[in-house]
């Protein structure tokens, strides 16, 4: 079972060059202290995969240890564009950035493929979408029952997925509650998982709508308090909008990024 391990040190065991790695978490539990530890333990070449990249991302983006992107929706939301994001895809600063991108549905599919350990999910979808013309991850099959043709969507399988959640208890297991996302279905597609949380406790409270992840899908537990931050972890922190705004103007710019990053001692 795992026990409680430092971050610098889960992240130095599970995580290596060119691995394909999942951050999960919607709109709060979005593991940014893990994601930075990937930066200052000088990541290369990750092939990264997310619903929804936000500043999380945006940020390894600008860092320039992604090769690859595989998403379905990227803003800073309620704000605007992710401009390293842009700026990798428009002008290859700092290097040329691959993207494969997916509708909601579709990567939600793709991930639940992933931990069905089943090659493709099978939706409706895509159509009159140029999405489509992404053969290698979108394709086309026909029902054998019914005829009817849908989208085939192939199957992520991380080789790491990182998450954030509010507890684990003494046996490693780990419980997480809120919106939920597709955490669950990320880690039960990865090879390994890596989760840092709150706090440990004894027993778990009951809470409705909360997940447990048995100790035996996960590769490490680390204690990390605020470990969501700018985004939150509901029960223990809020969500910290002001930075969020800030990040619209710190992104636009790289200069004032790269100064950003060299104070957060991520280069």
């Amino acid at each position: 079972m795992p026990r409680p391990v430092p971050l610098g040190e889960a992240i130095a065991t599970h995580v290596h060059d060119g691995d394909l790695v999942a951050l999960e978490g919607f709109t709060h539990l979005i593991p940014f202290a893990a994601a930075h530890e990937l930066a200052r333990q000088g990541r290369r070449h990750l092939k990264l995969v997310r619903m929804t990249p936000d500043l999380v991302y945006d940020q390894l983006i600008g860092l320039g240890i992604v090769d690859e992107l595989v998403f379905s929706y990227g803003g800073n939301p309620g704000v605007g564009s992710l401009h390293r994001l842009r700026d990798a895809v428009e002008h290859h600063w700092p290097h040329r950035l691959a993207v494969h991108e997916h509708s909601h549905a579709g990567l939600a599919n793709a991930y639940v493929a992933g931990a069905a350990r089943l090659p493709f999910a099978v939706l409706r979808g895509y159509r009159g979408t140029d999405l489509e013309d992404q053969r290698d991850i979108v394709d086309r099959v026909t029902c054998p029952f019914t005829g009817e043709e849908l989208a085939a969507v192939r199957a992520v399988n991380p080789d790491v997925t990182v998450i954030h959640a509010q507890l684990a208890d003494r046996d490693g297991n780990v419980m997480f509650w809120g919106i939920t996302g597709v955490q669950r279905e990320a880690v039960l597609a990865a090879e390994r998982a890596i989760v840092t949380v709150e706090e440990v406790v004894d027993v778990f409270p009951e809470r409705t709508g909360a997940v447990v992840l048995p100790s035996w899908v996960l590769s490490a537990v680390c204690v990390v308090p605020g470990g969501a931050w700018p985004s939150y972890a509901a029960g223990y922190s809020v969500r910290d909008n002001s930075f969020y705004q800030q990040w619209d103007e710190i992104a636009r710019d790289r200069a004032k990024f790269l100064a950003w990053a060299e104070e957060n001692d991520l280069v």
